[in-house]
């Protein structure tokens, strides 16, 4: 059993432990079980014992916490690395584990398990490179609490996405039924508006909330120009100087870095056609009125970028409104004329292009190598599908093997796919801003996803043991019978050729299992890979239980032994559920 010392690890007392646990069967018996105290396993007692300062091995000075710390976990042999080993020893010292000379083997115990003992670095990434050098955690219809086709449109969504670190957050502008004014919904749905000013004011509230690099608002445009005249003047008044205008006499041949645009705010849209443009485009303009028709559209009108002209207005300032809306946009978005073969030509002005994932993999069936070359100066943005209804979402790998920056998740959903999104941005020190793998960014040699490579790197896990479950549910949250049977699954996600999953043995009636199984999992494009934890509690169903889960960069894991805290079905860290996992790369 997790004791509720070790549920903080760091209380000055343990409560002290029931040792049965009694589950009734029927109304004549009882099932008795023995409670474990979470205690070293005997791996975790040999290395202590090889680090420790006395001929029995039972304590460990500040020496040699130092000496594991460089050996063992891989950090650098410098000052700061004995100042860590002091500070461990200094905040430990109120502890009845801890002896005048050093660590008693459980308070190094203690130690590993420790919020401050986690499996990412803290090194920030470069963020003076353009921002088509970076992954952006990007949400899709930023507004919307639900379903695609009936749910409320709040501001509610867009305070928590922004909260969370999310970067870019789209809006739909639709005309409100007097054609008078601005709403944002999900057109051609039974979905609520919500009004444009609250969205703007929430995101001007909280858009650095959780993160100083810049937020990028994408409008899914379906207005007239005079409304876009209104859109310009409501988007100044409320940010101001927040907002980042580039001079309208200056091409931009590049994008600004994260680090240029601290704190400010980005709009991306079609730019409003000149009168040319529009003529050469009234023969091809459409609106789709029903649902289906209007889903059809999105998968070539995605973020404004078709003709984004559906409404005709002869009002004679209409150049003036196009001109102030214009220069609101600072990422241009838009499909270039032509077919496919003109979409990944290189221009001289860089800009956003949106595709569907269907479209995406489409077109990476052969073109993958185009689409990495454009996206080392481009930025492209990759939407779910129009049939996804219920907000689930797709493999974000394919987005980003593609070097995909904005790849647009529904953040208001559980599965599978978001946890991995939210493992990716954990990363840079959860800012929402990923630098991308110079694999990606080499123009010599443009990175082919499905290429045949060799390892470059094996990554080995040993799951040592878990703890806290009982500190968390009650006695027969997962078994009405017995304690819980514990197994943990390890899934890498990454290119086709890395991609596999592997479990340990399950642990039966234990709340504090111990494995102590490793795993080794070759990989050839490691600078990709994500690394999903998840804890299963078997049933003799077959109705297995949820157990907590994690998702992890491989390319920010920390070798040596590491405190791992799982999550809920929702992304919350638990209180006290963990894991201790020993991470080691082999070259």
């Amino acid at each position: 059993m997790a004791s509720s010392g070790m549920k903080s690890l760091g209380a000055s007392s343990w409560r002290k432990p029931k040792h049965q646990q009694h589950f009734q069967v029927c109304f004549c018996f009882k099932r008795i079980f023995k409670l474990k105290v979470s205690e070293p396993p005997e791996e975790i007692r040999r290395i202590f014992e090889n680090f420790s300062d006395s001929h029995n091995g039972t304590v460990m000075s500040v020496e040699g916490l130092c000496r594991f710390l460089v050996h063992f976990q891989g950090e650098r042999d410098c000052e700061e690395t004995k100042e860590k080993a002091q500070a461990v020893f200094d905040s430990h010292k109120h502890l009845f584990l801890f002896q005048r000379k050093g660590f008693h083997v459980d308070a190094f115990f203690r130690y590993l398990l420790g919020d401050h003992n986690g499996p990412l670095s803290q090194v920030g990434h470069d963020m003076c490179s353009p921002l088509a050098h970076y992954f952006l955690y990007t949400g899709h219809n930023s507004y919307l609490t639900g379903n695609q086709f009936s749910s409320n449109s709040s501001t509610s969504p867009i305070i928590k996405a922004l909260k969370k670190g999310v970067r870019v957050i789209e809006l739909d502008l639709w005309p409100n039924s007097t054609g008078k004014s601005v709403e944002v919904r999900h057109g051609g749905t039974l979905t609520s508006s919500v009004k444009l000013r609250a969205c703007l004011n929430a995101i001007k509230e909280y858009a650095f909330y959780a993160s100083k690099y810049p937020v990028v608002i994408t409008f899914e445009d379906h207005i007239t120009p005079p409304l876009q005249a209104k859109v310009a003047k409501m988007v100044n008044d409320i940010f101001g100087d927040m907002l980042y205008r580039p001079s309208p006499q200056h091409v931009m041949n590049k994008f600004p870095s994260p680090e240029s645009l601290k704190e400010k705010i980005l709009i991306s849209t079609k730019p409003p056609e000149t009168p040319q443009e529009d003529q050469d485009h009234k023969d091809e303009r459409s609106f789709g009125v029903n649902y289906m028709t209007h889903y059809n559209s999105r998968e070539n009108d995605e973020n404004g970028e078709g003709n984004g002209d559906e409404y005709e207005d002869e009002d004679e300032g209409e150049e003036d409104n196009a001109l102030e809306y214009r220069g609101l946009i600072s990422i241009h978005a838009g499909k270039p004329k032509g077919g496919l073969e003109n979409w990944f030509i290189s221009h001289e002005k860089v800009r956003r292009l949106s595709l569907s994932e269907d479209q995406l993999e489409g077109i990476a069936a052969t073109r993958a190598t185009d689409i990495v070359k454009f996206t080392q100066k481009n930025l492209l943005r990759i939407y779910p599908k129009g049939m996804r209804l219920d907000s689930s979402n797709y493999d974000p790998i394919v987005g980003w093997m593609h070097g995909a920056q904005m790849v647009a998740f529904n953040m208001q959903g559980h599965d599978h796919f978001l946890r991995m999104m939210e493992g990716m941005f954990r990363a840079n020190g959860g800012c929402g801003y990923v630098k991308k793998p110079d694999i990606l960014l080499d123009e010599n040699e443009v990175f082919d996803p499905r290429a045949s490579r060799t390892v470059q790197k094996t990554l080995q896990v040993t799951v040592y043991m878990g703890e806290g479950w009982h500190s968390e549910f009650s006695a027969t949250h997962f078994d009405s019978y017995s304690p819980p049977d514990f197994s943990v699954q390890l899934h890498i996600h990454g290119v086709p050729a890395d991609s596999c999953t592997k479990s340990t043995e399950t642990m039966e009636d234990e709340w504090v299992p111990v494995w102590n199984q490793g795993f080794s999992f070759p990989l050839r494009v490691p600078e990709l890979a994500l690394l999903y934890i998840k804890v299963i509690e078997h049933d003799f169903k077959g109705k297995h239980d949820f157990g907590g889960q994690t998702c992890l960069p491989v390319s920010e894991l920390r070798e040596g032994i590491r405190s791992v805290r799982l999550c809920n079905r929702k992304g919350e860290t638990y209180k006290s559920v963990r894991l201790l996992i020993h991470f080691q790369f082999i070259i």
